[in-house]
């Protein structure tokens, strides 16, 4: 320890069995320190009251996360050689998991992949990048060249690296809000924010300047492949459609009419689009409605039109403080579809809050099914795509709660 050249950070014993456990977070209350000159942004060493070492990570005070570690190995040097090793390694991480999927895939979740706060997706040939961490802004400029470099070298040629750093995150963080396109020698810099995906054999418009995060929610990619692989043959309720992929997934599948819904004009338009754009309008619509009051609605009428309903909300909750009302907006979406679908019927539903934990969500949904007096068969439990991993030990990658179940 005497010959490194970073400061030192002691943290408090809780931060320390967190660390033990494979947590990279210490918090601003766990700590004190730095025993020397720095500046936010810095590395920093952190090491137990005992003075034992704990590993290396970004300092900043602006965060109520004050350290993130990105390496517990001594031998660490955090030079260009070591970005193109994390890099790299992500990247394979990938290749592996993901196989002919890969160009259509998160290259880099976070801390899963020890990029504390960088997210980095792949449209084909554009890279969507977020960063939400001081530590990803200090080194973005030597990974982005090393992206474009390690993608080549695996057949990748990028045209253009954008930026969508717009989240009110950033502002905790001490950082400014703002996007763009990243100018690297041979990239572009003036395209118009489109370029045109394939998933599961369906072609999607992705507006990666103005669309929802990166512009195209990957972290699904499998889950609608299991929800289609229901559909041949039913008349199918997609309800927060976004861009219509669950339904175009089901529709693809052979359902026998698809309706998609969603509350916002722009979505209903894009999956207009994408129904278009794939031949589906025989046996496909988008309507724009309320979901809670459609359900309502459709109970009120006691109409059952439908013999599977998917139900893919965005996150009712952001934080630990609004799980309660979020549950309460879980239970209500999934009891009154319970109650509109017939016995033999087919439900899809999903969280992707963190916050609304693996127990929470199965807590809800048991209370669901008794209110609406029926029996839930279950068919799938699944999670989020595998190039967004679960790292044991940061529950925080942990997010997403697919299930499959025939009411009985």
């Amino acid at each position: 320890m005497s010959n490194r050249p970073y400061p030192i950070v002691t943290v408090n014993e809780k931060a320390a069995r967190a660390l033990r456990a494979g947590h990279p977070w210490v918090y601003g209350a766990e700590t004190a320190g730095p025993d020397g000159p720095y500046e936010n942004g810095d590395l920093v060493d952190v090491v137990t009251a005992k003075g034992r070492w704990m590993g290396t990570g970004f300092l900043n005070d602006h965060s109520k996360i004050r350290v993130r570690l990105i390496s517990r190995n001594t031998n660490d040097r955090f030079d260009q050689a070591f970005w193109r090793r994390r890099v790299a390694y992500a990247l394979d991480y990938r290749m592996t998991v993901m196989g002919e999927d890969f160009p259509v895939s998160r290259l880099i979740f976070g801390e899963a992949d020890q990029f504390p706060g960088l997210t980095a997706d792949l449209f084909r040939d554009i890279l969507v990048t977020e960063v939400l961490s001081l530590g990803m802004e200090t080194v973005k400029a030597t990974l982005y060249p090393l992206l474009v470099e390690e993608l080549a070298a695996r057949g990748v040629a990028l045209r253009a690296i954008y930026e969508r750093n717009e989240a009110a995150l950033r502002e905790k963080e001490g950082l400014p809000r703002e996007k763009g396109f990243v100018p690297l020698p041979g990239l572009a810099t003036d395209l118009d924010g489109h370029v045109t995906i394939t998933e599961n054999g369906i072609d999607y418009d992705v507006d990666y300047i103005s669309g929802q995060k990166t512009g195209f929610f990957l972290d699904q990619k499998y889950n609608r492949r299991a929800a289609a692989s229901l559909a041949k043959g039913r008349r199918v309720l997609d309800c927060f459609t976004h861009t219509g992929a669950f339904g175009l997934n089901c529709a693809k599948a052979g359902a026998a009419h698809v309706t998609s819904v969603d509350i916002s004009a722009d979505a209903v338009e894009l999956t207009k689009a994408n129904i278009a754009r794939n031949g589906l309008a025989d046996r496909m619509e988008a309507v724009q409605a309320d979901v809670f009051d459609l359900l309502t609605q459709m109970a009120r009428e006691k109409n059952r039109s439908y013999d599977y309903i998917i139900l893919d909300p965005p996150a009712f909750t952001k934080s630990g403080a609004t799980v309660k009302n979020a549950y309460r907006g879980y239970k209500e979406i999934n009891l009154k579809a319970m109650k509109l679908l017939p016995r033999g019927g087919y439900l899809a539903t999903c969280s992707c809050s963190h916050f609304m934990t693996p127990d929470l969500f199965t807590r809800m949904l048991r209370e669901a099914a008794a209110d609406a007096a029926v029996t839930l068969r279950q068919i799938e439990d699944r999670r989020q795509a595998p190039d967004h991993p679960i790292l044991w030990g940061v529950p925080e990658t942990e997010y997403l709660k697919f299930y499959l179940f025939q009411v009985v």
